[in-house]
């Protein structure tokens, strides 16, 4: 098992902070450069994810009521994420966990 998935021209990881994956293009048309390793990939530059607020969510999702941020660095198969994320995993760094299928 691998810690990303390549899917056409795009990169996707789990992120641990959403529990959702996150996917960004490598093909060289957005910017992104990626080292071709799926096992410990090197991610460049950092990766910005935002969800709007939707104040109308039902009760089971309420915490899509607010904007959530997760803004992270992906190296050799590790994520920092940075101080502006708003999950609980804001300020550390961890391994990126196993891609599964």
């Amino acid at each position: 098992m691998s810690k990303s998935y390549l899917c056409g021209n795009s990169l996707s990881f789990h992120c641990p902070g959403c529990k959702r994956g996150h996917g960004v293009p490598v093909d060289g048309s957005r910017g992104w450069v990626w080292n071709q390793n799926l096992e410990k990939p090197t991610l460049s530059p950092s990766i910005l994810v935002t969800y709007p607020a939707n104040p109308n969510a039902a009760e089971e999702f309420k915490e899509w009521r607010t904007k959530r941020i997760c803004h992270s660095f992906v190296t050799d198969g590790r994520i920092q994420f940075l101080s502006d994320c708003t999950h609980e995993l804001a300020g550390q760094t961890v391994d990126l966990p196993d891609w599964d299928d």
